[in-house]
């Protein structure tokens, strides 16, 4: 069969895009609850970290991601600090199929700024007084992967029940 595009060069599909244009603290609390009760703070303290990832449309290709951490420190005898931080991005991206763009807002977008957040952590529990919290690398996909397994076991149970 005779080539039909009459020997014109085929459209190029566009590649799809994604740039970061900023990102920023949105929002960060660091209480000293240590040194404000004036307590010593002896021996290693247990701390937890939470993670929350949001992402919102800030226009026609433009979406703002945000990765919210808050990083609770205590020892036997009570809170050592608090800290919360709202750090985001804002994307754009182009030319992303529909069924991929919530993978990629979820788990590219958070992997590209998680660097910065990290040295934000980093250097508040440092200035706050105490060594800076490394928080460990995350893996985003596995943490998509549970909320969707979440999120399907919790539309599967009223269906169960009904």
């Amino acid at each position: 069969m005779a080539d039909e595009t009459n020997g014109a060069p085929k459209p190029e599909t566009a590649q799809p895009r994604l740039q970061i244009l900023t990102q920023y603290i949105r929002d960060v609390s660091f209480e000293n609850i240590a040194v404000q009760k004036g307590l010593v703070s002896e021996g290693k303290p247990e701390v937890r970290v939470g993670v929350n990832i949001d992402a919102q449309k800030r226009g026609d290709d433009r979406y703002e991601v945000a990765l919210k951490v808050k990083v609770d420190s205590k020892l036997p005898e009570g809170p050592v600090f608090i800290l919360e931080l709202d750090y985001a991005g804002l994307f754009v991206i182009q030319n992303v199929p529909d069924e991929q763009l919530h993978p990629l807002l979820m788990i590219e977008c958070p992997r590209l700024i998680f660097p910065y957040v990290r040295r934000v952590v980093g250097d508040l529990t440092r200035d706050g007084g105490y060594p800076p919290l490394n928080l460990e690398m995350i893996d985003f996909l596995s943490l998509y992967r549970a909320e969707i397994a979440r999120r399907q076991s919790e539309a599967a149970a009223p269906a169960a029940q009904a």
